[in-house]
């Protein structure tokens, strides 16, 4: 099994799209008013967007987008307008995070990992939980 895909709601496509468009995804099916495909940059992920009547309440869903150079496209993105809630940051998990809000307010964290993210120093190796 594989993760292959998150679609995440939006009230309004037309204006999603190049919200995400210019976060570096390339928009691969538009099926407007109620649903948007993108392909990530990096690997064979696609990410989605679909129509909804009412946004969900609360923290709602988080999407982790992996950059290898974190910094560095933090920067082109906020050239580009994007505005980031949290900078990169080295957190105690170590990953290296930014965070935003895509216009919906789905909460977004580019990332970086590294090795970390599926082999961090606390993993759980061959023991039945």
């Amino acid at each position: 099994m594989n993760l292959n895909q998150i679609t995440v709601p939006s009230i309004d496509l037309k204006k999603s799209i190049p919200f995400y468009k210019k976060l570096g995804l390339k928009l691969i099916v538009k099926a407007l008013p109620h649903y948007a495909r993108f392909e990530c940059p990096d690997g064979k992920a696609t990410f989605s967007i679909h129509q909804v009547d009412h946004l969900p309440t609360g923290d709602g869903i988080y999407v982790y987008f992996e950059c290898e150079n974190l910094d560095k496209d933090v920067a082109m993105l906020k050239e580009k307008g994007i505005v980031f809630d949290q900078e990169p940051t080295d957190e105690k998990w170590l990953w290296r995070e930014a965070r935003l809000k895509d216009i919906d307010g789905n909460q977004l964290v580019l990332y970086y990992a590294g090795e970390n993210r599926v082999n961090p120093p606390w993993r759980i190796n061959d023991v039945l939980v």
